[in-house]
């Protein structure tokens, strides 16, 4: 039993450390022991982030993950490579930061070019999508909004439209994209916003969607400014 509660579990974490991937196979849960067995992979999963595994690196998380887990022969010095985990999840992470700055640049650059978009000085993209007739808030403004945030690839991150609840957020608590953009708009409007990394999570990113280095994009409606 305990065997096949490890092979689930390793099987779990090949599913869930690749966030871009489809499942291999879906999991055909019988009881909710296995179900947490399952979070308990998403939440590993979540930690090793940084790492940008591929499906052949997962072979070898999986087989140190069994080996340690069930008690077998260690084939490797974990007081050797241990120490070198650090230095593999910055590697990758600042590669993957690279790539990931080079494709959004690319992004920007292409969405500045739209119609009625406007490139500011920090590198907010900002575009109206529906103008608005009411006031226009301040930096110290609390406000009420619905927006959806994607990638540049299209992959929605966060969605208070899909959670069926406006979101109230102070400008001085969000992103500089948020605090900078959503100046420029009125209650009742609509816009777009591409937000170069510097203006969003930088380097550090937000694990596990947000990667370090990414661009994003938000449409935002301006539903009020919440009185104090």
């Amino acid at each position: 039993m305990k065997k096949a509660l490890i092979a689930a579990f390793a099987a779990f974490l090949a599913g869930a450390a690749c966030h871009n991937s489809a499942p291999i196979a879906t999991v055909d849960f019988k009881t909710e022991d296995q179900k947490t067995l399952y979070a308990l992979g998403l939440a590993l999963s979540d930690n090793i982030a940084p790492f940008n595994l591929s499906e052949s690196d997962l072979d070898f998380v999986k087989a140190g993950l069994s080996d340690g887990a069930l008690h077998r022969t260690r084939q490797v010095d974990l007081a050797v490579y241990g120490p070198k985990l650090r230095d593999l999840a910055q590697a990758r992470s600042s590669a993957g930061s690279a790539a990931e700055k080079a494709a959004g640049a690319e992004f920007l650059s292409k969405a500045s070019l739209e119609k009625g978009a406007v490139k500011t000085p920090q590198g907010l993209v900002y575009q109206e999508i529906a103008p608005g007739k009411g006031s226009a808030p301040a930096a110290s403004d609390t406000v009420k909004v619905h927006y959806k945030g994607t990638l540049i690839d299209g992959t929605v991150f966060d969605s208070s439209i899909d959670r069926g609840q406006p979101a109230v957020l102070s400008l001085i608590s969000v992103i500089p994209c948020w605090t900078q953009g959503v100046q420029l708009m009125k209650v009742g409007g609509k816009s777009r916003l591409v937000c170069p990394p510097e203006l969003a999570y930088g380097d550090r990113g937000a694990p596990p969607h947000i990667k370090p280095g990414v661009t994003l994009v938000f449409e935002i409606e301006l539903l009020d400014i919440v009185k104090k």
